[in-house]
């Protein structure tokens, strides 16, 4: 039951980027009567979703002085995620098809997703609330209030007090490195996908990249047309795997590398050895707030931010503080709005939290859960298998219906896809009545205003 009247409170937000997360909570704020300034660094909206052919001067990105490129997407990505079931909730990522210029197959490219985003900012008139070009230099409490610092293109500081702060600056900007052996002496290159566009520069190469799951599986993929031979190095297969991978005459699978030597050569801890010209580093990015000072209160360790109250508020500094789309291997775009919505209730007053007390132990006990099922804590923000019951606890929370069965189906089959079928899972599915399902529910609600001509014609 919600709170009287009286109690609801209308306060002075910054939102920390204007991606995909930032722009949802930026709505769901002022939906609930909140006055909201975004900051965005970029001079667009869309976050990780701006596409530029720019890389970083350092491959790896271990310079902390270095200039950073903050996208990470490459030239041919295209969603690991059918459109249906990416898309917020009550705007859904539905083909353009008067729009020649846009990308309709369903999974789409990277182009798509931030023309989406750009709709999405039309729509709702989000645009007027983002400072472009403007960077966050400091947040840091200020007796109950929230100090944020900013810097703009022009040179220009800003020193400004609100109410409360929501981080969503994503963490896809920070490389994490693989530890390989001998590294310091094997006299190759080294780059991190993060600084990976196109695959012209390893023409002719022999390539390893470790990591193999999404961006392993699609760099490696594009880069085999053009190189001599890619090996593919992965942490979670037998020190034994060595395969030649399906439709290709280049592209081979390994366990882990074991060690890099002088000579040049790679080491397998299969035993293979091959003479590398490059390593690509597709080993995922670390959360990374390097404006956000709270006196050591929240630390990141081992990818592990905390501590954070249902990967949201941190106890001690809730509600003033709050961090939207920390968790992954979920819907994302579904779980920035349900976590955008709780942040915005909570902050005007609709919605209480617990008392910190309370949300200390039931951060302890998410700890003791993962260590018992003897998890690193770098798996600590990946909701797997407790997606469902996560998103439609925060659900409940806001008085939103739960999650469409159609919407988390897609997700596990989208995975199990990702998985089995790398080569061929953006273009053959086997789901086509969870697609029907989807854009019955989006005709029903009134999203859409007709069935798409395609499943018209298919007869379902």
């Amino acid at each position: 039951m919600a709170p009287a009247q009286s109690t609801i409170k209308s306060l002075h937000v910054a939102v920390i980027g204007a991606g995909a997360a930032g722009l949802v909570a930026a709505r769901e704020l002022r939906d609930e009567n909140h006055s909201v300034v975004v900051f965005e660094r970029d001079s667009k909206v869309g976050g990780l979703w701006v596409y530029t052919p720019e890389s970083e001067v350092d491959p790896l990105s271990l310079d902390p002085n270095r200039t950073v490129v903050h996208s990470s997407v490459y030239d041919s990505l295209r969603t690991n995620l059918p459109r249906e079931c990416m898309g917020y909730r009550d705007f859904p990522f539905v083909p353009q098809h008067d729009d020649e210029s846009r990308d309709p197959r369903r999974y789409p490219t990277h182009k798509e997703v931030l023309a989406y985003l750009e709709d999405f900012a039309r729509e709702f008139k989000l645009v007027e609330m983002v400072r472009f070009n403007t960077e966050v230099v400091l947040v840091e409490p200020d007796g109950l209030k929230w100090r944020v610092q900013s810097k703009n293109s022009d040179g220009i500081s800003g020193d400004e007090i609100f109410d409360a702060v929501v981080v969503c600056n994503g963490h896809y900007t920070e490389p994490r490195v693989a530890h390989v052996p001998g590294i310091d002496s094997w006299p190759g290159k080294q780059i991190h996908s993060h600084n990976y566009r196109v695959p012209d520069p390893f023409k002719d190469q022999v390539v390893v990249v470790i990591g193999n799951f999404a961006s392993g599986t699609d760099i490696s993929r594009d880069i085999m047309a053009v190189a001599k031979e890619v090996h593919i190095a992965s942490r979670s297969n037998s020190s034994e795997t060595y395969k030649q991978l399906p439709g290709s005459d280049n592209l081979w699978l390994h366990s882990m590398i074991k060690s890099g030597n002088e000579d040049g050569s790679i080491v397998f801890e299969n035993g293979k050895v091959v003479q590398a010209d490059t390593i690509v580093h597709c080993t995922g990015y670390k959360y990374y707030f390097p404006f956000l000072n709270t006196n050591g209160y929240i630390t990141v360790e081992d990818n592990c931010v905390g501590p954070l109250y249902k990967h949201v508020f941190p106890p001690a500094l809730a509600p003033g503080l709050s961090f939207v789309g920390v968790p992954w291997m979920t819907l994302l775009f579904f779980m920035f709005e349900l976590q955008s919505k709780w942040v915005a209730a909570v902050l005007s007053g609709r919605i209480k939290l617990p008392s910190e007390d309370k949300m200390m132990e039931d951060v302890t006990a998410d700890y003791a859960i993962r260590d018992t099922h003897g998890l690193p804590k770098r798996y600590t923000h990946r909701l797997g298998a407790g997606n469902v019951q996560y998103l439609n606890w925060i659900a409940e929370q806001v008085g939103a219906p739960p999650g469409e069965q159609w919407r988390f189906q897609e997700l596990d089959g989208g995975y199990v896809r990702l998985a089995t079928r790398p080569d061929t899972f953006r273009d053959k599915w086997d789901d086509d009545h969870l697609i029907v399902e989807a854009y019955e529910d989006f005709l029903r609600q009134k999203l859409i205003t007709s069935l798409p001509s395609e499943l018209l014609e298919s007869g379902n």
